[in-house]
């Protein structure tokens, strides 16, 4: 498995202590903390409390060499690409999920160059997982259309909108975040996403809703869910905490004890475990009481009913797909075929040496080693193939929005094709 380093700034989490559930990457490791016989010294900047002195320099906590590592992709789909053939995605609704949702868009402008690259990303309290790491949960959590989904530090919600994809219009998708700016962060690219994306409308999409609050105080009267995911390291005295959050029946995904986990409830007090690849997360951060001395309580959003207009628009858009691909089998006799994509060198697996340089808590980039790369000779082969075979002049076609096309050629009212369409920009 992959193994990610990282020099670390003044106020990253190697020194911070315990951090919120959002608030860092994370980072596949091949084992549970770093080896320090070399280098002493820097194991205390490692267990520093939350009540030491960090140092004003960056220091280096971690230099690893690793093999097996996923290549950077040049755009999302080169990175899905690399995913699978690294066997990190391994189902073909993960894929089309990860596919659906450009990992760039949940990136701030100025960071968007690493968005491919099969790293984790903070600024601030921004903060996105490894390429790596949410395709394994999103493996893990087998996910069905109309199940329950709660995402325990929801971050950005790039997690819970590809989760959405899958759930469909009858699911629940509930995420829970420590930091009120992330929250709104999420909201924002939420609503970018449903405004702008053309895969909302090849998918019938369960819009996640996101609240602030501490994770650990969920109102107990809450409901349970069929499937439930932490993005934190998760204390061996909170494990039962959140077994029972799940239903029977359900499976629980999770860090703990440095292992990513999955725990599948199999009856009232019947548990089956699976460790599934060592990892390495910040933990989560503890409850603060309030001034009366009591805990706040996280409501989760109520379990709404669908408005009898609501489903009469799920179900008009169903049934135009369902004539769209009818009428492209009838005409192709293999219904829609996806937008040819250019042929792409094959993915190799190759040693690297790793960095992740955060500075003002920004990650940077991944460096490879290219005394551990000999297959510079096949590629350059490669690409000159690929030049005598692809036209000059050869461009992809441009994508086309076929629900919304149909929609708009409709016999209705304008006001009834924009509601049938959602209000969305083209």
């Amino acid at each position: 498995m992959p193994v990610e380093a990282a020099v670390c700034g003044h106020r990253c989490a190697c020194h911070a202590g315990p951090q919120p559930a959002s608030s860092w990457g994370a980072l596949p490791v091949g084992s549970a903390k770093p080896d320090w016989s070399e280098d002493p010294g820097r194991q205390h900047d490692w267990e520093e409390g939350p009540g030491g002195q960090p140092p004003e320099q960056l220091c280096l906590s971690v230099i690893s060499r690793m093999g097996g590592a996923v290549s950077a992709g040049e755009d999302n789909d080169e990175l899905i690409d690399n995913l699978k053939e690294a066997q990190y995605i391994r189902s073909e609704l993960v894929e089309q999920a990860f596919r659906a949702i450009d990992r760039a868009d949940y990136y701030l402008e100025e960071f968007k160059e690493n968005a491919y690259k099969d790293l984790a990303w903070k600024h601030g309290n921004i903060h996105l997982s490894a390429p790596c790491i949410y395709s394994e949960v999103m493996e893990a959590l087998d996910l069905q259309p109309g199940l329950s989904f709660l995402n325990l530090g929801s971050g950005t919600g790039y997690l819970s909108s590809m989760v959405g994809l899958i759930l469909g219009p009858f699911g629940v998708n509930h995420g829970v975040e420590l930091h009120s700016d992330v929250t709104e962060y999420a909201k924002q690219k939420l609503d970018f996403f449903i405004r702008t994306s053309d895969s909302f409308d090849k998918f019938d999409f369960c819009e996640p809703s996101f609240v602030t609050g501490n994770c650990l105080e969920i109102s107990p009267d809450c409901s349970q869910y069929d499937r439930v995911y932490c993005g934190a390291g998760v204390q061996k005295e909170h494990e039962e905490y959140m077994k029972s959050l799940l239903k029977v029946g359900g499976i629980l995904v999770m860090p703990l004890e440095e292992k990513l986990t999955k725990i599948t409830r199999t009856g009232p007090s019947a548990w089956e475990t699976k460790k599934i690849l060592a990892v390495s997360f910040a933990p989560l951060i503890q409850p603060c009481q309030s001034e009366s001395g009591k805990s706040r309580l996280v409501q989760l959003p109520p379990l709404a009913v669908r408005s009898l207009q609501d489903l009469a628009r799920i179900a008009i858009r169903g049934t135009i797909k369902k004539v769209i691909h009818q009428e492209a089998v009838n005409k192709n006799g293999n219904g829609l075929k996806n937008t040819p994509r250019f042929k792409r060198r094959r993915v190799r697996r190759r040693r690297l040496e790793t960095i992740v340089f955060l500075d003002k808590e920004v990650f940077a980039s991944r460096i490879s080693n290219p005394s551990d790369d000999n297959s510079s000779g096949d590629l350059e082969e490669e690409r000159r193939e690929e030049e005598a075979t692809t036209p000059p002049d050869a461009k992809p076609e441009p994508p086309v929005n076929f629900l919304r096309e149909k929609v708009l050629s409709l016999p209705l009212p304008d006001p009834l094709k924009y509601y049938l369409l959602y209000y969305r920009e083209k």
